[in-house]
C-alpha cells in the first residue's frame, strides 16, 4: 500500500469522525485504567453505566481494598468476567500501593506490570491520560485495518500495531486510534458494515467482496 493511499484513508476517516475520542467515562488516570480493564469483552456503554456508581464509591486504591472481594464483584456484576476483573482490580490496587505510591505509573513498561493490564490497556492509558502517542489495537482497530488493507489478514494484534505505527505519522497515532474505533463502531461494523455508502469502498477488500453478489444480482435482473 502506498503512502498516498494511507493518507487518503486517514483523511477520509478523519472527515467522517473528526471528534473521535475515548468514550470511557473517567476523570483521572486511575479511573481510566479501571475503566479500560473493565472494558475487555464488554461495551463501553455498559462500562460507563457501571462506573457511574463505582467511581462514586471507590476513589482511591485503598477504597477497593477496604471491601471484601465479593462486594466488589457485586458492584461490577453487570460486566463480563466480573469475578476475574474484581480480583485483578484489587491486585492492581495493592501493587499500586506497594510499588508506585498509589499512583498510576506513566511508563508503558510499568503499566503492563499491573494485573489485568495488557499492552492494549497500557497504550490507551499512556495516550489518553499522559499524552504519549500510541495506537491501541482493539477489535475495531484490527477489523478496520485488515478490511482496508492497512495490514495483512493474518497479522497478529502486535503485528497490526507495529504496521500501523510505521504507516501513520507518530503525532497522529492517538487520534488515528480513536478514529479507527469510531469508524469500526459506527460505520464499518462487524456484522452490518455500511458498504453501500462507504467513501472507502474502493480501498476495502471486505467491502468489495460483500458488494460483488449484489452487483451480480443487479446485472442478472436488468437482462
Amino acid at each position: 500500500m502506498t503512502q498516498k493511499l494511507v493518507r487518503h484513508i486517514l483523511d477520509t476517516i478523519g472527515e467522517l469522525f473528526p471528534d473521535a475520542h475515548c468514550e470511557l467515562r473517567h476523570s483521572n488516570p486511575f479511573e481510566l485504567t479501571i475503566a479500560v480493564l473493565l472494558s475487555a469483552q464488554c461495551t463501553d456503554e455498559t462500562v460507563n453505566k457501571v462506573t457511574l456508581d463505582l467511581f462514586q464509591k471507590y476513589k482511591r486504591p485503598e477504597d477497593y481494598l477496604a471491601v471484601p472481594l465479593t462486594e466488589l464483584e457485586q458492584d461490577i456484576r453487570r460486566i463480563g468476567l466480573f469475578r476475574n476483573k474484581a480480583s485483578n482490580i484489587q491486585k492492581l490496587c495493592q501493587l499500586l500501593l506497594d510499588k508506585f505510591e498509589g499512583e498510576i505509573p506513566e511508563k508503558h513498561e510499568h503499566l503492563v506490570e499491573l494485573p489485568g493490564v495488557g499492552r492494549k490497556t497500557a497504550n490507551v492509558v499512556v495516550s489518553n491520560a499522559f499524552g504519549v502517542p500510541a495506537i491501541a489495537v482493539d477489535t475495531h482497530v484490527e477489523r478496520v485495518s485488515k478490511r482496508l488493507g492497512l495490514v495483512g489478514w493474518d497479522d497478529s494484534v502486535l503485528e497490526v500495531e507495529k504496521k500501523l505505527m510505521k504507516k501513520v505519522p507518530r503525532e497522529e497515532w492517538t487520534q488515528t486510534h480513536h478514529r479507527l474505533i469510531f469508524f469500526g463502531r459506527y460505520h464499518c461494523k462487524a456484522q452490518n458494515p455500511q458498504c453501500t455508502i462507504c467513501p472507502l469502498l474502493d480501498s476495502c477488500r471486505e467491502g468489495k467482496k460483500r458488494m460483488k453478489p449484489s452487483a451480480t444480482r443487479k446485472t442478472i435482473t436488468n437482462k
